[in-house]
């Protein structure tokens, strides 16, 4: 059957068919009623599939009908450990390989061989694998959630879809959370290794009780969440801090959502579980440190860089943080000599967060399914990078797709902390029907670009609506046509975020909305509206927004100021209301200013507000 010809297939297609042999002319085939499924794959990919319990046949336009080629079944190597729900299940499907331990070299070397591949944290998948695999490998399965040993800008590169398991640990990694919280209140493990030393050691190890103590959960994401209502069945008062969480769904469990600060000096306990960002890479420093409530106890099952563990060190050893408990380090394993795995006030466990057998489990199933998927043509809501976009639409969307990330990224800056964001309207304006105008990547890079920088999801065309609505984030879209001669599909986006707080309040409009505008002008996306005020703005580097009386001597104080630090001014833009009434100032700057730099320009008297923004 491979390479034969279809012909045109009828309007009323019956969807369950099988081909046979035409009457006239035996290369062609029509449909009849039987236990082939016919289905058109959504994948960037593939071609049109038939399925049958064994084989595969793919189906290629030809002229007028189509060509049908036969498909070998797929192979997928596994190169780690993975519970046997899931290759039972990858089995059925595929041809499955299971090679542990490879090398790069060996890893390379069996690619070119394979549609898919799946991982855990052990195996680097390089630039090296994706070219080894010479176009073949279609799929990267990580089983669990973090990603940072697939090479994402290769994969994508090479039209592989990566794709994770983020949902299976999920209790698991909470469960431990909880777990740990004990053995850190009575001392469990110093207690088991003093008796197995021989000794009896009643009063050394007399611990705190759980019931009326505080618990700060620092990222109220779902592990966050789940370790909370545990701990509220335990007695603990629960508070949590997540700028990004919606208040009604911590109020649901019975937990308030406070400020950073707040959490930190109040709580008798905290437990981490925030993503690894460049916002939060070593959040708990000496500085944080010096802020929390004297003899503190820290649990961290979320990822070791959030902590800077020399700094740690000493907050345990001046009786700060009274104890603390790990399952996570910022290398590891960490190395043998560590201050921190060995102080005596310190519990340790080796990433063990989703280590259960029902983890495994799941985690096998979930990353098989989607494998599966996959390989089927199917989009996966757990992708975690983009599919190949046809040149000629990047060529023209391209300005755009960069606009409405950036713009995204600006406007979650602008929001305080406590709220949350619980509704996103964009508007597009542009002179073409709304049907000759597909949003769909430029919403999905909104999107991306308010969720990436508070937290570990990766965001693109084909996750996009699913995270959105997972954490909580309503979008709408209003499309507004403005006749205009320009080439451009877009003349302007504008995005509102409402019902928050906003920590630079020029930013809200007569209707409490956060709004953020933006076009591409002469190539450069920038922005053009904040609030009410217009401005000019290129979205690059950083910049300093104030609004201040429109008065002579503003840009000198602060280009005095700033120059005295030694930070570069790149541009300045000012859009005011009327002549000497209120302004907005816009300073962008190459370097990020200190925080007494950032004070100094807010004591100048004629500045009301101001914001730092990264561009």
């Amino acid at each position: 059957m491979a390479g034969a010809l279809l012909a045109p297939l009828p309007s009323a297609a019956a969807p369950e068919a099988f081909l046979r042999p035409s009457a006239t002319t035996p290369a062609l085939y029509s449909f009849s009623s039987s236990s082939f499924r016919f289905a058109r794959s959504r994948s960037p990919f593939l071609g049109l599939r038939l399925s049958y319990p064994t084989n595969h046949w793919i189906l290629r336009s030809a002229g007028r009908g189509l060509r049908i080629e036969a498909a070998a079944r797929p192979t997928v190597l596994v190169a780690e450990k993975l519970g046997e729900a899931g290759l039972a299940l990858l089995r059925k499907f595929a041809n499955v390989d299971c090679s542990y331990n490879l090398s790069l070299e060996e890893l390379c070397a069996k690619i070119s061989l394979c549609d898919a591949l799946i991982v855990r944290s052990g195996t680097k998948v390089t630039p090296e694998v994706f070219e080894a695999s010479k176009g073949r490998l279609k799929v990267v399965g990580r089983a669990g959630v973090g990603i940072d040993n697939v090479d994402l800008q290769a994969a994508t590169e090479s039209g592989c879809l990566v794709v994770n398991a983020p949902a299976a640990n999920t209790v698991a990694a909470a469960e431990h959370g909880i777990a740990l919280l004990v053995a850190l209140a009575r001392n469990v493990a110093q207690a088991d290794a003093s008796m197995k030393a021989g000794k009896w050691q009643r009063n050394k190890y007399v611990g705190v009780s759980l019931v009326g103590k505080t618990l700060a959960v620092m990222g109220f994401g779902k592990v966050g969440s789940e370790v909370a209502r545990r701990a509220k069945g335990l007695g603990m008062n629960v508070i949590a801090h997540d700028p990004y969480a919606p208040a009604d769904r911590a109020r649901a469990i019975g937990v308030e959502l406070v400020s950073f600060d707040e959490a930190i000096s109040t709580a008798d306990f905290i437990s981490l579980h925030m993503p690894l960002t460049p916002t939060t890479a070593k959040l708990f420093n000496d500085e944080t440190f010096a802020k929390v409530k004297k003899g503190v106890r820290i649990i961290n099952v979320a990822r070791g860089g959030v902590i800077d563990e020399d700094a740690l060190v000493r907050a345990l050893d001046n009786g700060t943080v009274a104890q603390a408990a790990l399952d996570v380090f910022t290398v590891e394993p960490p190395p043998k000599d560590s201050k921190l795995v060995m102080h005596e006030n310190v519990t340790v466990t080796p990433h063990l967060g989703a280590s259960t057998v029902e983890a495994q489990e799941g985690v096998a199933v979930e990353i098989a399914e989607a494998v599966i998927g996959a390989l089927k043509g199917e989009l996966a809501a757990t992708a975690v990078n983009a599919p190949m976009v046809p040149a000629e639409v990047l060529s023209e969307l391209a300005p755009c797709v960069i606009l409405a990330e950036k713009l995204g990224r600006l406007a979650v800056q602008l929001v305080a902390g406590g709220s949350g964001i619980k509704g996103v309207k964009v508007v597009y304006t542009s002179a073409r029907d709304p049907d000759d105008l597909d949003t769909r990547i430029l919403r999905a890079m909104i999107t991306k670009g308010i969720i990436e920088p508070i937290s570990s999801v990766f965001i693109n065309i084909v996750n996009a609506d699913y995270t959105a609505k997972q954490r909580g984030l309503r979008i709408s879209e209003e499309r507004i046509y403005r006749d205009s001669s320009l080439e451009a599909p877009l003349d302007s986006i504008q995005i509102h975020l409402t019902n928050v707080e906003s920590k630079f309040a020029s930013a809200l409009s007569d209707s409490g909305d956060i709004v953020v505008e933006g076009r591409v002008k002469d190539g450069i996306p920038r922005l053009t509206l904040v609030g009410s005020f217009s401005v000019d703005v290129s979205l690059e580097g950083n910049a300093i927004l104030c609004r201040n009386v429109d008065q002579p001597g503003n840009i000198g104080r602060v280009g005095k100021i700033l120059g005295e630090q030694n930070v570069n001014i790149s541009f300045m833009s000012v859009g005011r209301t009327a002549p000497r009434k209120q302004a907005i100032m816009a300073i962008g700057v190459d370097e990020e200013p200190d925080k007494e730099t950032l004070k100094k320009i807010g004591e100048i008297p004629a500045i009301k507000e101001f914001v730092f923004l990264k561009l």
